[in-house]
């Protein structure tokens, strides 16, 4: 058996079992907090959203994305839609494949419920098989994909739509194998967004959202594809892995679904900067010390979240939600945690960007053992007068360990749908369609 056709067989197997009324719920809490994301998102970005639409030159078109008015083609609407919901950096994910995974996913699963007219019961199951999809490849071939300069959430997450699309429509077995090696040979997305104060890493969800549509369409119309799409020197595995000699982990890996591995971000920036923001709060209860009398911030954690996240050179709102150390000194400085803390004044303030210079970010080799299944850093402030304040933090907040409750979820998707410019009514309303929506999805769409 070829590796695509093992890595699919895996998949299918994990598609006969019954999905868990819990399972379903956790999938209710991840698309709430993709839509708020994705409002909020829309709402940061209005300017060159607008742009782009005028570019599309769109007309005709009947679907909605999320947050706006016009109607285009499916394939505008969805990728907006992924440039939206990656564009807070506050999306869900998972530390273990480090990949931001409901964004590429629901972005295209919406739009075709527009069309289409699926229920909530299959837009959640669709879900959860992408996740699983996604999370599995992501799994399997992390931390390299990552060294190798590769986004996951891109080309994981190009996998776990193809999946979702295929299940949520009904392809047949041949339609649904030709549509994840599409997506396979499709599979792009670098991290070279991530520098200089690029604005592109929203890019990479957008466009992978489109390609993974793209691909379903391409199934659909019978093109043929690759014996074997995942093996060979131009195989996906060997371009973004380095080889096709691969073991892959297995779906449901460790007794839980991919989709409860997830964290939900309760802080608007990298998950990398999570754990140092989490000892920042803590600190500051006590007393905020004035940048002036301390000497240095010494910040110790796993080696992944060090590098291209240790810059205290920050240009621009994008640079700042990816450094640890404007992150701590933000949260530290003026409490903020959400979009607040990226705004001009925020990025401005006198007090955090003097911190901020003070801040050195090391690895520790115990740390980088420990990671995945912990996700440490500690800190120091050192005291010109030779005091020193620490912190720790093991499991950051919003971990399936550590949870956000569903009041806090909802407290989350408020804040943003009310900055994206929802009105109390709207929020209530969509709050209530996501958590009944294997009967309210129309309604939800027409809402959003």
């Amino acid at each position: 058996m070829n590796k695509t056709d093992c890595f699919l067989e895996r998949i299918e197997d994990f598609k006969k079992q019954e999905i868990p009324t819990d399972v379903y719920q956790r999938a209710k809490l991840a698309l709430l907090d993709y839509i708020g994301v994705t409002i909020a998102g829309l709402k940061e970005q209005q300017s060159k959203i607008d742009c782009l639409i005028e570019a599309f030159s769109d007309e005709g078109g009947k679907i909605r994305p999320i947050g706006l008015q016009n109607t285009m083609s499916i394939n505008n609407a969805v990728f907006l839609n992924g440039l939206n919901g990656h564009a807070l950096d506050f999306d869900d994910g998972t530390n273990a494949g480090i990949i931001h995974l409901g964004s590429p996913i629901f972005s295209v699963l919406l739009p075709l419920a527009q069309k289409y007219h699926f229920d909530g019961e299959a837009l959640l199951r669709a879900a959860i098989y992408g996740y699983e999809t996604s999370f599995t490849m992501a799994r399997t071939i992390q931390p390299t994909l990552k060294k190798h300069g590769y986004h996951a959430t891109a080309t994981c997450g190009l996998l776990g739509i193809a999946v979702a699309v295929s299940e949520a429509l009904e392809y047949s077995p041949e339609e649904k194998r030709d549509a994840f090696s599409t997506a396979a040979v499709s599979a792009t997305g670098t991290l070279k967004v991530l520098e200089d104060g690029s604005q592109l890493k929203p890019y990479n969800v957008g466009k992978t959202a489109l390609l993974g549509l793209i691909a379903t369409q391409m199934a659909k119309a019978g093109f043929d594809t690759p014996d074997d799409a995942l093996s060979g020197t131009a195989g996906y595995l060997c371009q973004l892995y380095g080889t096709d000699e691969v073991e892959f982990v297995s779906p449901l890996l460790d007794g839980t679904y991919a989709i409860e591995k997830a964290y939900i971000k309760p802080y608007a920036a990298c998950r990398y900067t999570h754990p140092s923001i989490d000892i920042a709060k803590d600190l500051r209860k006590d007393k905020v010390i004035d940048a002036s009398k301390i000497e240095y911030v010494k910040i110790k954690t796993y080696s992944l979240a060090v590098k291209k996240h240790d810059h205290t050179e920050i240009k621009g709102s994008a640079s700042a939600k990816m450094s640890i150390p404007y992150n701590f000194a933000v949260t530290y400085v003026l409490g903020k945690t959400g979009m607040e803390a990226f705004t001009e004044e925020s990025l401005n303030n006198s007090q955090v960007q003097a911190l901020t210079k003070k801040i050195i970010v090391e690895e520790d080799s115990e740390m980088t053992a420990a990671f995945p299944e912990k996700t440490i850093a500690t800190a120091e402030i050192v005291l010109k007068d030779g005091s020193v304040l620490s912190g720790e933090s093991i499991l950051p907040k919003g971990e399936p360990e550590n949870p956000l409750s569903l009041e806090e979820v909802i407290e989350k998707f408020s804040a943003l749908a009310s900055y994206g410019g929802k009105t109390e009514e709207d929020i209530s309303q969509i709050v209530d369609a996501v958590l009944n929506v294997e009967d309210k999805l129309d309604l939800l769409n027409k809402i959003i």
